[in-house]
């Protein structure tokens, strides 16, 4: 059995589903071979059965002959074995290519994913996202895992148009025409099929990401008294998803239905020719009891014919999907020959003129979050912009550099589920005194207070059993732990109370002592701790100078000075 998850999924050709598909196939060779081999010992060895039986009857039954009888008997046997072991054997390669099919599918789309980092919520819904993992991995591992028995199908069909043409010309015929034909009938109803996947696919994705912004603004939702709006907007859509699956199954079920009546009138037609044909003497008795069991036999390939084309549809939907996320490209690339630079120097951002020194704290205010947000996104690489560090352009330096030097933690960062512990040291490497350390510079010692095993306790998805004053803190400690050269901060104690604001602004300033930190805010309590204060209006940094300073300025003290008045109040 192959080890899962895999050590490296490879790279994916994402040029198109068909594409993608071959690719996962490919990269799962010998067990498909394997699975492709028993399916075609299996179908074959059930293929052949009606012949044994045949020939048993007409020669030891009809001739009288033990000796014929107990031969084809034990043959009959042997088959069966074979098939029987074949057929466990085929099973179990069938469930193996589901599955790496399927851990392909998670490891190359959750590593893209964090590839792309920022890029990828401004690109792709979370929806989508959350939709290829709930269905799509599985509708690729059925289009991998189906091709075992589409061969064996295949190969089987061939065997038994031998034989029938062998023993009658006519019937070999109408083998070999009439089954690539009944597939042929039910080909018109393939396309509508895909389509309608496709058109449910999509309305399912779009239904997770309404879910899933209901879900993360469900305590604004209520603040405002808007659940009942969003609770009926979300009622209309998965009633319209509904709508969507119904169509899809009226096709289904006519699909479905026709794989049953189209087979048994061709089994209704081959018998009834091969009993004219025993009846003027044309065929032995043997041989029509085999011309029985071969169009009874035949309504498995033809099903599972029918099978192959419905699961490849909807592998090549999810494959469509899955090519959409993959296709995607980080705003920010490396280059082929990176340079280097010292975190010791002054971090620029040139397009609003934003002049980090390092060792200080630096905070910057600005009156449009969109724009603090961009700078942000700028100074730590998660977009594209004249950013320079040490007087290199940040998108020529290695991208994994300026991970390790630069850390961004922006309003939207939460908590993953997992032990606190997990959660604050997401490198491993820091001990209980670092951790309580960065735990109190986030004035968070009193949450600790309310965890029953402190560190070791299990934190649930995006942190909901916390309040969001908490959650922000516990985030805020998470970005002290990792100690990096330069710390970007982004609103880290918006959800807060002053008094507890004032403590963090004094921590961290102690905390950060001879590192570069940059802090976004329109906090007076955050900024009167600030080394030095930059205003940016208008996309360009204006004012430059400390807390105290600045208030002088008009155009900062319209950001700053209600939360001034308040903390003098």
């Amino acid at each position: 059995m192959r080890q899962l998850p895999l050590p490296d999924p490879g790279t994916p050709d994402a040029r198109s589903p068909g594409r993608y598909l071959w690719w996962v196939a490919c990269g799962q060779l010998p067990t498909m071979v394997a699975g492709i081999t028993f399916g075609i010992v299996w179908m074959v060895a059930q293929a052949v059965m009606p012949a044994i039986i045949g020939r048993a009857i007409d020669e030891g039954v009809r001739a009288d002959d033990m000796g014929r009888l107990a031969y084809w008997a034990a043959a009959l046997l042997g088959i069966g074995v074979l098939q029987a072991v074949a057929g466990v054997a085929r099973h179990r390669f069938a469930v193996q290519n589901w599955l790496i099919a399927a851990y392909r599918t998670v490891q190359v789309v959750a590593r893209h994913s964090v590839r792309l980092g920022a890029t990828l919520p401004r690109r792709i819904s979370t929806g989508e996202v959350v939709s290829i993992g709930a269905s799509d991995l599985a509708h690729v591992g059925n289009s991998i895992e189906v091709m075992g028995r589409a061969f064996g199908a295949v190969a089987a069909f061939f065997v038994v148009a031998a034989i029938l043409l062998n023993a009658s010309m006519t019937l070999g015929l109408l083998v070999l025409i009439g089954v690539p034909a009944l597939l042929l009938l039910l080909g018109p109803l393939l396309k509508p099929l895909q389509r309608r996947n496709l058109a449910q696919r999509e309305m399912m994705g779009e239904l997770n990401t309404l879910a899933s912004d209901i879900v993360g603004g469900l305590r604004v939702l209520r603040g405002v008294g808007g659940e009942e709006v969003f609770h009926h907007r979300y009622s209309e859509e998965s009633q319209k998803v509904r709508q969507a699956g119904v169509q899809v199954a009226r096709l289904q079920s006519m699909l479905d239905a026709l794989q049953i009546f189209l087979p048994g009138v061709f089994v209704v037609l081959v018998v009834w020719l091969g009993a004219r044909f025993a009846v003027e003497g044309k065929i032995e008795p043997g041989e029509l009891v085999a011309f029985y069991g071969y169009a009874a036999f035949l309504m498995i390939p033809l099903r599972t014919g029918t099978e192959v084309a419905n699961k490849l549809i909807r592998g090549l939907v999810a494959g469509r999907r899955i090519c959409r996320v993959l296709s995607v490209e980080p705003e920010a690339q490396d280059i082929e020959q990176p340079r280097v630079a010292s975190t010791a120097s002054d971090l620029v951002d040139v397009r609003t003129g934003l002049r980090v020194r390092p060792g200080h704290l630096t905070a910057i205010v600005s009156e449009l979050p969109h724009e603090s947000a961009a700078i942000a996104d700028r100074l730590g690489r998660f977009a594209d912009g004249p950013a320079t560090l040490d007087g290199v352009s940040l998108s020529d330096l290695e991208r994994a550099f300026v991970r390790r030097a630069i850390v961004v933690s922006d309003a939207n960062a939460t908590l993953f589920s997992g032990r606190l512990r997990d959660e604050l040291d997401v490198h491993g490497t820091a001990g209980d005194d670092d951790l309580m350390s960065a735990i109190l510079t986030a004035s968070a010692e009193d949450v600790m207070d309310t965890l029953s095993d402190g560190l070791d306790t299990d934190v649930e998805e995006r942190g909901r059993s916390l309040s969001g004053g908490q959650r922000q803190r516990l985030v805020l400690a998470r970005a002290l732990v990792g100690d990096p050269d330069i710390l970007v901060l982004v609103d880290p104690t918006s959800a807060v109370d002053a008094h507890t604001e004032a403590r963090i602004a004094t921590r961290l300033r102690e905390h950060r002592a001879g590192k570069t930190t940059v802090v976004i805010t329109a906090s007076p309590l955050m900024l009167d701790q600030a080394d030095e204060v930059v205003l940016v209006q208008a996309g360009r940094a204006v004012a430059v100078g400390t807390h105290r300073d600045l208030l002088d300025e008009p155009r900062y003290r319209r950001v700053v000075a209600r939360g001034e008045d308040e903390v003098s109040a």
